[in-house]
């Protein structure tokens, strides 16, 4: 693997170990421990949005999701609601369900790039 494919495995191992944790903490109904790791999430989504769509993470600017080939649907509402309500288990829905759909698009993406090499 190449590097960039390392990086975007560590990234969806670390998702895992923060969904897995972000499950427990709403299953036990506490909301205000779950704020921190749902950004640590947000953070690692627009990491991967980036990285699976080749560019570079910007941090210090804002995102426009015009740029990115391979986006989920309405990516832009839906995180955009995630990021304004991070404490909602609505949310950590919604960010699992984004994560689900770009890596399945990162695959996609993988397999037509392989596909179109000579």
């Amino acid at each position: 693997m190449d590097k960039k494919a390392d990086q975007i495995s560590n990234l969806l191992k670390e998702w895992e170990n923060s969904r897995d944790q972000l499950e427990i903490l709403f299953r036990e109904r506490k909301y205000k421990n779950a704020k921190e790791l749902m950004e640590k999430g947000i953070t690692l989504f627009i990491q991967f949005l980036s990285w699976s769509n080749e560019l570079p993470v910007r941090q210090d600017e804002t995102l426009t999701f015009t740029q990115y080939e391979f986006k989920p649907v309405n990516v832009e509402e839906r995180l955009g609601f995630v990021i304004s309500r991070p404490s909602l288990y609505h949310s950590y829905r919604q960010l699992s369900e984004l994560m689900i759909e770009q890596e399945k698009l990162f695959m996609k993406r993988t397999i037509l790039k392989k596909a179109s090499k000579p």
